[in-house]
């Protein structure tokens, strides 16, 4: 399997890009190939002891800064960005995934402009594990951005690509589906969700129903549909909060002797604790609905971040997710 590496994208790219490469081609025994500006790319992949790897440069001369203000009319000016350079790569099959830690809106843009949605799809979603206290340990949310402003047959077409991936890469059996609302009971919700519950409960999914916020970390369900601006409201605000409570334990527990006893011997609960919070573990946000495999990982993505995207991105082919959206849709229309 290839995977195609947009070297140039993240805050700490590309030293950190390369370092998780070249983790990913030795654990997942994966093919790489490397886009960005040859000579500083060539140059951090120099560092690494690569022998027998199976990694490999393809020059682009341009970059999509991670503060465009104006992704898409970037993607349609630099041409020979890394981000469109490998995404053509993906277009002509010359790979069979492409990920990212640069620009989310620029991945979009590229993904639309050079790979396409899949037939019948409105739009695609940004996606992401979440942890909760469903039998895996975490639910699906999406979209987590790529869509502000949603209408119902979009999230219904949502859920059919949030089942599929949880069922086909998260391995869960008949994923329930609910959305997001402010009540739990049928009826609630804003117009958008209450025009969307009948087209989910006529889709071949196992929908249960609304979802409070409340109730999404503890396992109501495991794909939670809805729009983006809400999405990526939830998804934030469970970041800060997050950090927010390690940084709290950490204070608390090293405030006196005794304190700093108990912590020591709590470390490995803790750790555990803080892995199963942790963005890095899962490496990336799934582009449902576009023709190809593409995720996105987090700007501040590390190396073992970029590692686990990379995963992700073999795991989604693996799993062959986009012929199963593309079967999914059909018997929708079916």
């Amino acid at each position: 399997m290839k995977i195609v590496v947009d070297a140039m994208g993240g805050d700490l790219a590309p030293d950190v890009v390369v370092d998780g490469a070249v983790q990913a081609a030795r654990d997942l025994e994966l093919e790489i190939v490397l886009v960005g500006q040859r000579g500083t790319v060539q140059a951090e992949l120099d560092k690494h002891d690569r022998a027998g790897l199976p990694l490999t440069v393809l020059h682009a001369s341009e970059v999509i800064a991670m503060d465009e203000h104006n992704p898409a009319a970037a993607v349609k000016a630099l041409k020979d960005s890394s981000m469109v350079v490998a995404m053509e790569m993906i277009k002509r099959h010359e790979a069979d995934a492409f990920f990212t830690a640069g620009h989310s809106g620029a991945a979009l843009a590229a993904a639309l402009f050079r790979l396409g949605r899949i037939r019948g799809i409105r739009r695609p979603a940004l996606s992401t594990i979440f942890p909760s206290q469903t039998p895996q340990g975490y639910c699906f949310v999406l979209d987590i951005g790529a869509n502000a402003d949603c209408k119902p047959e979009y999230l219904a077409q949502f859920a059919i690509m949030g089942s599929v991936y949880a069922e086909r890469v998260l391995g869960v059996l008949n994923p329930r589906v609910a959305i997001v609302s402010n009540g739990e009971e049928e009826g609630k919700g804003n117009q958008l969700v209450q025009e969307t519950v009948p087209l989910l409960r006529a889709t071949p999914i196992n929908f249960v129903g609304n979802a409070e916020g409340k109730d999404i970390p503890w396992g109501v369900a495991d794909v939670i549909v809805t729009d983006g601006f809400t999405g990526n409201v939830i998804i934030k605000l469970a970041e800060g909060v997050s950090r927010l409570l390690m940084d709290i334990l950490k204070e608390e527990l090293t405030s006196s002797n005794v304190s700093k006893v108990g912590a020591l011997l709590a470390k490995p609960a803790f750790d555990s604790v803080k892995r199963r919070l942790d963005y890095r573990e899962y490496g990336g946000a799934p582009l449902l609905g576009v023709d190809g495999v593409v995720i996105v990982g987090h700007g501040r993505s590390d190396a073992w971040a970029i590692r686990n995207g990379i995963r992700m991105a073999a795991q989604t082919v693996e799993n062959g997710v986009l012929e199963a959206i593309k079967q999914g849709l059909a018997q929708r229309r079916g």
